[in-house]
């Protein structure tokens, strides 16, 4: 499936809620690390560091194709990239990472704009001993991630869209979007308050 065409970055993670399971949404503790961060989409290029570790992190800038996000299964003790490293990210076309875990040279990141979404900062980073396979199955937020699945990244949370379902999911978000967008806010609300009603009644609730 070709989905190099679909503005996957067009819908909030909010629409995506109607057309993925709970278990899509990565925990809210991986949040942006600077205020202001644009949305960003791509497909997933995967990463898992050892505890302690970060050298398939360093390894996969070199491999990840522009327009990949980043995607790092890790442990949040020691920091997993720095100033330099996501700035070599950038330079190479990598859309953002996500990582579950942490990083350090926040405010050379945050001036660069690069988008991280992670944990959190440590100033410590990790060794630079362990290999592991890129591009295989990772935990990231309590969601399991495959490499090529669609995420989606804003201040609003992390969808990840497994890569089979992501030209469905899309028009569902979409569409869902766009019945918002035009609507206003009292045609919404009557909407809302007939449904509200109607499933109160069918639940038995007076007041």
């Amino acid at each position: 499936m070709d989905l190099h065409n679909i503005t996957f970055d067009s819908v909030s993670p909010c629409e995506y809620a109607d057309a993925l399971p709970r278990e899509q949404f990565m925990h809210y503790a991986i949040k942006p690390l600077w205020e202001g961060m644009p949305r960003i989409a791509g497909p997933a290029f995967t990463v898992k560091c050892e505890p302690g570790d970060h050298l398939m992190l360093h390894a996969a800038i070199y491999r990840a194709n522009p327009g990949d996000i980043i995607v790092v299964e890790a442990d949040d003790k020691f920091a997993v990239a720095g100033g330099n490293v996501c700035a070599i990210a950038q330079s190479r076309g990598i859309k953002g990472f996500v990582i579950d875990g942490v990083i350090r040279d926040i405010a050379e990141t945050r001036e660069n704009q690069f988008p991280v979404f992670a944990r959190g900062v440590v100033p410590k980073p990790g060794a630079k001993k362990c290999i592991a396979p890129l591009n295989q199955p990772v935990r990231c937020g309590g969601v399991t991630v495959n490499a090529g699945d669609i995420i989606v990244a804003d201040e609003e949370g992390i969808a990840v869209i497994p890569h089979e379902q992501a030209q469905r999911a899309f028009e569902i978000a979409k569409a869902r979007g766009d019945k918002d967008a035009a609507m206003s806010l009292s045609e919404w609300q009557a909407q809302h308050q007939d449904k509200v009603e109607a499933t109160l009644a069918e639940l038995g609730f007076t007041d």
